[in-house]
């Protein structure tokens, strides 16, 4: 078979020619067919079987699928031509399927339809009504591919604007290396990450997982960075009192269905100290160097669901060689669907491993080793003691 090039392709489809497979086992149809559209202007390549009809489709490009539902002799239930259909979505075929028998009936249509056909004409066809079918699927799916090219643009531009939102330089401090690292499941991320610079030897750091995915979830994202940037800088030092500002902001600006889990934190570089909150979220791993963990549990509620909300602060000091990790559950789930959970065992053994490594590449490491085999977002913020 000879593939036609995208260039070819949309030079024939401006001139009004299209590339039509048609399959059908019985080569009078097939020929007439031929000489039908080849009338109207349009190229047609003929098969006679499911078999060579999935291997064309797979191969090649085309406008239209034209294909009958019966193949053996004296078959007529639509069988093959319904199994084909499912064949067809299994390969991710792109082009409008309009299917043909000479015994339809109104099930085996809604049946054909449900398993991907997009029109179904009956045997002996009407030639001026073939026709129209084919003219009016293959504009249809014109319109369809042009707006799928204009949302995956649209989520293109969407993806450019948020990366742009997370941090990509921050002030480092005499004690402190840390890094922040998002790979998001879709387009879009629910994750957020951040580092805010306090002043004073100080550094306020967070990582949130706010409810649902896609589109949805990076608009709550937005909106929940927005609350916490609007902060002035002196407020971010105190961590309780910035957490409760916050959550009004996001409580009065979100649905009450939705919400986020996060931990947030202020380091003082001076004395080592690390304040904190985690509202919710999973609580951070802190690896001392003497091989003792220590895990961050929850001090608070979700944020964005209770108007009247408080959190509790905690401290805990920072020690040279000591390692804490903040991540969201796409890190720890990662691998879940396949019996293979990264899970915090996993977490553990890259982070002892880690040894002197930068607060960045110990962050890079553990995106790469859930990159693969994930479902959701996965986050990951560093900080290491030195």
């Amino acid at each position: 078979m000879t593939l036609v090039t995208p260039e070819v392709r949309a030079a024939s489809n401006k001139n009004g020619m299209l590339r039509i497979l048609v399959g059908d086992d019985q080569a009078d149809v097939l020929e007439a067919l031929r000489l039908l559209l080849k009338g109207a202007g349009h190229q047609s390549v003929l098969v006679d079987s499911p078999q060579a009809l999935l291997r064309a489709a797979r191969s090649e490009t085309f406008d239209l699928i034209l294909m009958d539902l019966n193949y053996a002799r004296d078959t007529t239930s639509g069988a093959e031509g319904l199994d084909l259909l499912s064949s067809l979505q299994a390969q991710h075929n792109a082009a409008p399927v309009v299917v043909m028998t000479a015994w339809g009936s109104v099930d085996l249509a809604v049946e054909a339809m449900r398993r991907g056909a997009s029109d179904f004409v009956q045997k002996p066809w009407d030639n001026a009504r073939l026709l129209e079918t084919v003219r009016k699927q293959t504009a249809e799916a014109a319109e369809r591919a042009e707006r799928m090219r204009s949302i995956k643009s649209e989520m293109e531009i969407a993806r450019h604007v948020q990366q742009k939102l997370f941090p990509h330089e921050s002030r480092q401090l005499a004690t402190l290396d840390f890094a922040g690292q998002c790979l998001a499941a879709r387009e879009v991320s629910g994750d957020y990450y951040d580092f805010f610079d306090t002043g004073e030897d100080g550094v306020g750091f967070m990582l949130a997982d706010v409810s649902g995915k896609g589109v949805g979830a990076a608009l709550l994202m937005a909106n929940l960075q927005a609350s916490f940037r609007s902060q002035p800088r002196e407020a971010l030092r105190h961590t309780a009192e910035a957490l409760r500002a916050v959550n009004q902001l996001f409580y009065e600006s979100t649905p009450p269905e939705h919400f986020a889990t996060l931990f947030f934190g202020h380091y003082d570089d001076r004395a080592r100290r690390l304040t904190y909150a985690n509202c919710g979220h999973l609580a951070p791993l802190l690896l001392r160097t003497d091989g003792s963990i220590e895990r961050l549990t929850p001090t608070a509620t979700v944020i964005g669901v209770f108007k009247d909300w408080k959190a509790e602060e905690r401290s805990v000091d920072l020690h040279p060689g000591d390692t804490l990790v903040l991540f969201s559950d796409g890190v720890t789930e990662a691998g879940i669907d396949h019996g293979a959970e990264f899970g915090e065992d996993g977490l553990l053994s890259l982070i002892a491993n880690a040894g002197g490594q930068s607060a960045a590449v110990l962050v890079d490491r553990i995106i790469r080793a859930v990159a693969g085999d994930r479902h959701d977002d996965a986050t990951a913020v560093a900080l290491r003691a030195r």
